[in-house]
């Protein structure tokens, strides 16, 4: 059993993740829970998907840990997060920052009236290493995404879908940050773009180390770059596992992939009873 044990916590990501969310409920206005009982790991340089239709808490999730819920009167009011081995629950989202976590907002978010540099020079607000340090992260921001330096003095509310998602990483790089939370990078752009993007996001990881938990409706690219994924509906993970097993699970084909074994199906054409059905099997 200890082994069995063992091997699970190696695929989740060891026994010291950098991120750990222990059985979190989160309470929107008092009274509506949004999660219940959620569980995830991210192991230090490892990318993790999180999973699930529009709805199913996945941005709320993210939210918990970069402690933004505050500002839409929700609250973690079960459970613990955990991020380098110490509680984080009370720390403010910029203290948070200079630790090492960041969050990369769903829409982008870019500051639409500053330029592109300005918008990634905001991103280091909070640190303290000198100038010289910040210019020398600008340019690497600049070597990994090449076209943000083409328009580097074009005002982001003039770019396009793809370079706004591009400055918005950007952006959260230049804090230095350990792990970044990535919500939903592929929303409203081209499939070539979006290949981009994760190409990007794989490139980061494996050259600096950076990890990754991204909130992701695409199943498909999400489990083409991440190596662990969590499946999310109605606040509850209903399931998890390596990238490559969730691939090729029945279930993910057919509710999530859109393949199944009678041909191509909708997701929200199969009754939700039977869904769960399956997953509590």
């Amino acid at each position: 059993m200890n082994g069995k044990t063992t091997d699970a916590n190696a695929e989740k990501g060891g026994d010291n993740p950098i991120l750990d969310v222990n059985n979190i409920e989160v309470i929107y206005n008092h009274v509506i829970l949004v999660l219940k009982g959620v569980s995830l790991s991210v192991p230090k340089g490892g990318i993790v998907a999180l999973l699930g239709a529009n709805g199913a808490g996945k941005t709320t999730t993210l939210k918990a840990v970069s402690n933004l819920l505050r500002a839409e009167r929700g609250e973690v009011t079960k459970g613990n997060i955990r991020f380098r081995g110490e509680q984080i629950q009370d720390l403010s989202p910029a203290e948070l920052v200079k630790r090492g976590c960041i969050q990369v907002m769903e829409g982008r978010h870019c500051f639409g009236h500053l330029t592109i540099e300005e918008n990634l020079l905001t991103g280091a607000y909070t640190r303290t290493d000198g100038r010289a340090a910040i210019a020398d992260d600008l340019e690497k921001v600049y070597s990994y995404f090449p076209r943000l330096k083409e328009r580097r003095k074009s005002q982001a509310g003039y770019t396009s879908g793809g370079e706004q998602q591009m400055c918005a990483i950007g952006r959260a790089l230049m804090s230095k940050p350990s792990t970044i939370l990535l919500d939903e990078p592929s929303m409203g752009l081209a499939p070539q773009l979006v290949e981009e993007i994760f190409e990007i996001v794989k490139d980061l990881n494996e050259n600096e180390g950076v990890s990754f938990l991204l909130a992701e409706q695409n199943t498909n690219i999400a489990l083409k770059y991440a190596r662990y994924g969590y499946i999310l509906e109605s606040g509850r993970v209903v399931m998890d596992g390596k990238a490559e097993n969730l691939r090729e699970n029945e279930d993910v084909k057919e509710f999530y992939l859109g393949v199944g074994g009678e041909g191509r199906k909708s997701f929200r054409d199969v009754k939700h009873y039977k869904r769960r059905k399956r997953w509590l099997a």
